[in-house]
């Protein structure tokens, strides 16, 4: 009788900095009596198929306050190039010997344990390179889940050139359809209209509501166990929340887009 292969270990990586331009600081911003990024690390370690989680952020000193603060709370920490995060995630992965990478933004603090788990799940199931639930955009903005293995990141840090493929990490990857087995995780109720990430005040004022709303339901703590058909249920019964924060999606990718053009403009000049 054959034995069972084992699981891929798996690590999640976590990227944030102090200096984003929208809103700076906001990842050590409080939520629930805690700062932001160890609200959403608390839900990310409630994945069951997650081995390691790694905050990765700069060399920057403006870094500093944010890798001492998820050290002090007993998370790892890796410290790479302020724009490159690809580089970032290359060293962080290299830290370790985890098969699969989880990639996260520090923005997102109702990400989804158990969404985490489904993506992984279908990575592994279809044996895939890279798979996410973020393209077709279906589920909230601010759920975004992207698995990747450790040879394709290390492809993608070796390969990608354009600016925006070193900062948003991924796009490389997902340009290699013809190389690389791809495969995506789509909500069968169309979310992708519902904004929970926090790029902005207004952002972070709705994930407040949230967050305070279930703990005045169901008590202390019900926020970091809850998952994304408690958040709806609430959206449902409070439907003017909707109206808080009124963005695009993905505005930091689309803005590194154009700066891509106008490099190459410039260039040829």
């Amino acid at each position: 009788m054959s034995s069972m292969n084992p699981r891929p270990s798996c690590l999640a990586i976590v990227q944030a900095r102090l200096s984003s331009s929208r809103l700076p600081g906001k990842v050590l911003m409080p939520l629930a009596g805690m700062p932001m990024i160890l609200f959403m690390l608390e839900r990310v370690k409630r994945a069951t198929l997650i081995d390691q989680i790694v905050l990765a952020t700069s060399t920057d000193p403006s870094d500093d306050a944010l890798a001492a603060a998820v050290r002090e709370a007993g998370y790892a920490v890796h410290r790479g190039p302020l724009d490159d995060v690809l580089t970032r995630f290359a060293g962080a992965a290299q830290a370790s010997d985890a098969e699969l990478i989880v990639r996260l933004t520090g923005d997102c603090p109702l990400i989804d344990p158990a969404l985490i788990d489904r993506v992984i799940s279908q990575l592994c199931a279809q044996k895939l390179d890279y798979c996410t639930n973020s393209e077709p955009a279906s589920y909230p903005d601010g759920l975004d889940v992207e698995v990747f293995t450790r040879q394709a990141l290390l492809q993608a840090a070796e390969h990608a050139r354009l600016p925006s493929e070193r900062e948003h990490v991924t796009p490389w990857l997902r340009a290699q359809a013809q190389k690389l087995r791809i495969g995506s995780l789509s909500s069968v109720i169309p979310l992708a209209q519902l904004r929970w990430t926090v790029d902005h005040l207004d952002d972070l004022h709705l994930v407040r509501a949230l967050v305070d709303a279930l703990d005045a339901q169901a008590g202390a703590g019900a926020a970091l166990r809850a998952d994304l058909f408690d958040f709806l249920r609430l959206l449902d019964a409070r439907p003017e929340l909707l109206r808080l924060n009124p963005h695009q999606r993905n505005e930091g990718y689309a803005k590194s887009l154009r700066n891509d053009a106008l490099q190459a403009a410039a260039a040829q000049l």
